[in-house]
């Protein structure tokens, strides 16, 4: 089978096959693991950006109370070592979400039910894994800022064959990744909405890829100018199944045949050519 013989015999992802992905549910799940992610945050929140006072962190970890009520993912290259992470943070009525401490919503914003929600935060690439000047915090390329669509998120090692002129992916394999992994948990239980407070330029990015989230608040300055967002899962189901199926059954698991493996490459292959 096509799939067999892409992934070497199934072994490795056809998005993303040089990076693994981890979950943890709680952070004393795996303290190690933990603590790899909550240096990675530091690294880039404190040391690089800035945006908290490293003087606080004395322990070189940056950690604070939501923490507690999310679910951790990692992004670990083939060494093993923590490469990107996003936490996906949870509430219930009586708690709140980080964008609430420092953003303001519409009036006529009707809120679904808490424990329906969780909210994206941290979601950050090490530096020396954003390829390019000009690369996200989030691992986004340049090429795919400037360029991509939901049509470019097609199987790696394939297109990357196919685009002969440049074998390294421009798709932002690490944050999809992680992006899958908070999508398979919220599926699992029953969270149906993401909260998320981001630039503009990142949610014009993520609708392109098929991540379609709606402005719910002016924007505010937190951690520079961001706006709050909200994202159903259910409508980005139906949108994804329309623009890109392979994308969709990669995200839920689901078995793909050689026939959309193909449809794919050579919807790809085909806007590729449309670009030259």
């Amino acid at each position: 089978m096509l799939v067999q013989l892409l992934t070497k015999g199934g072994k490795r992802d056809l998005l993303v096959p040089s990076f693994s992905f981890r979950q943890l549910s709680s952070r004393q799940q795996e303290i190690a693991m933990f603590n790899a992610i909550a240096q990675l945050r530091y690294e880039v929140y404190c040391a690089e950006c800035k945006y908290l006072d490293a003087a606080k962190y004395e322990s070189g970890l940056e950690t604070d109370d939501f923490d507690d009520r999310s679910l951790h993912v990692a992004a670990q290259n083939n060494d093993g070592y923590v490469v990107g992470t996003v936490r996906l943070v949870f509430a219930t009525p009586k708690d709140i979400f980080p964008f609430e401490e420092h953003c303001s919503i519409f009036p006529d914003f009707i809120a679904p039910p808490k424990e329906q929600c969780g909210e994206v935060s941290r979601l950050i690439v090490k530096k020396n894994f954003r390829r390019r000047p000009g690369d996200t915090l989030q691992g986004v390329t340049k090429e795919f800022q400037d360029k991509g669509t939901v049509d470019d998120i097609a199987p790696q090692q394939a297109a990357t064959t196919i685009n002969h002129k440049d074998r390294r992916s421009t798709s932002p394999q690490i944050m999809l990744g992680m992006y899958r992994e908070m999508y398979r948990y919220s599926r699992m239980n029953g969270i149906r909405y993401w909260y998320a407070a981001m630039e503009k330029g990142l949610a014009r990015m993520l609708d392109r890829m098929g991540f379609h989230f709606d402005p719910v608040g002016p924007v505010t300055d937190y951690y520079g100018p961001v706006t709050t967002y909200i994202a159903d899962l259910h409508q980005m189901e139906l949108a994804m199944s329309k623009t890109n199926r392979f994308l969709l059954a990669w995200f839920q698991d689901e078995h793909i045949s050689d026939w959309l493996l193909i449809k794919t490459l050579v919807k790809y292959k085909l806007g590729h050519l449309g670009k030259l």
